[in-house]
């Protein structure tokens, strides 16, 4: 599985494998067939507050990645981290999108270190959350 980040801006490219736009609002002067976007997980972006606090202050990278990661551990987030984790394990190759003109520096960064393992992810979120989510929906179906 290769991860890659990439602006949304870019042209898309045919080894870009799977795009997944994961900005809260949709890029602005991009039509959606331009994009050519295959998922849009807008729930896994940082809140409005977090994101507007971080364009104020780009010099904070450490304590916007320490916040973000604190929103991805609240349950509003489970279900987009959970989609995630299975493209990602599905694709050969996922591209995550952003729009920010910091392109190291930004959400896209972090959840492409979630899922390379490189950062711990937020409680009951990661790749185990998921397979034991599946075995108990199994065992309920079963009866």
């Amino acid at each position: 599985m290769t991860i890659v980040i990439k602006r949304v801006y870019e042209a898309p490219s045919p080894s870009d494998g799977a795009r997944v736009l994961v900005d809260r609002l949709w890029p602005r002067g991009l039509t959606k067939a331009k994009a050519a976007i295959d998922e849009w997980l807008r729930d896994l972006a940082p809140s409005n507050e977090l994101r507007r606090w971080y364009h104020s202050h780009p010099d904070h990278w450490e304590a916007f990645r320490k916040k973000y990661l604190k929103e991805l551990g609240q349950p509003a987030c489970a279900e987009g981290l959970r989609s995630l984790y299975e493209l990602a394990h599905k694709k050969k190759r996922l591209t995550l999108l952003f729009a920010s003109k910091l392109e190291t520096q930004n959400n896209a960064t972090v959840l492409k270190e979630l899922l390379e393992g490189r950062r711990k992810p937020p409680t009951g979120t990661g790749p185990g959350a998921t397979y034991g989510m599946r075995k108990r929906e199994a065992a309920v179906r079963r009866r």
